[in-house]
């Protein structure tokens, strides 16, 4: 957050960390369902890392031009409380030594909820309840399963996609998200 702080402020542009946390509690199920959907759906069963995610991601990296990740939601909340977000071989070895640390503290509730509370959402604009405010002028514990799962669909490049004017792209992912949303059930968040 800090480092995009100052980006901004390199960009001639005014500080702005827009952010309120929300408790685990305070989060609708339908944004917890969203983000295990659309990120990681083997989150409540892998101890950080999803091998076979990992596995795909290389194999399409080494075809193609376009950068595919593998990262779970435990590996992307260690890089995002504790590390930079610059890829290198120095921070994925961090990355994995943090991702280690919190799987074996932190509950599978507890790495949800700083995920969701820390995700960037758009240009200065952290965690779902701003995003919440900023895109659907409610709380997050109110968001209906379309507009978590289209918050949700523009994470890849939130600073290139909004939930405010979704791509067909977006529209794309977020069907697919709120497929998978449907294919997780009823399973305990």
């Amino acid at each position: 957050m800090i480092q995009r702080g100052f980006e901004r402020k390199l960009d001639h542009k005014n500080w702005k960390i827009k952010k309120k946390w929300r408790k685990y509690d305070e989060l609708s199920d339908n944004l917890k369902k969203a983000a295990i959907a659309g990120e990681d759906a083997n989150f409540m069963s892998h101890w950080g890392f999803d091998l076979n995610a990992i596995e795909r991601a290389y194999k399409k990296n080494k075809k193609g031009k376009k950068i595919h990740g593998g990262s779970t939601i435990s590996q992307q909340t260690a890089k995002n409380v504790f590390l930079w977000p610059d890829r290198s071989w120095l921070r994925k070895g961090l990355e994995a030594y943090f991702t280690i640390l919190i799987e074996l503290f932190w509950s599978k509730e507890r790495i949800l909820e700083v995920y969701i509370n820390v995700i960037e959402t758009g240009d200065g604009i952290y965690g779902a309840e701003a995003a919440s405010q900023t895109f659907f002028k409610k709380p997050a514990v109110r968001q209906s399963k379309a507009e978590a799962s289209l918050l949700i669909a523009i994470l890849p490049n939130p600073l290139r996609w909004s939930p405010a004017k979704p791509t067909r792209y977006i529209r794309y992912r977020q069907h697919l998200i709120l497929h998978n949303m449907e294919r997780l059930g009823k399973s305990s968040l």
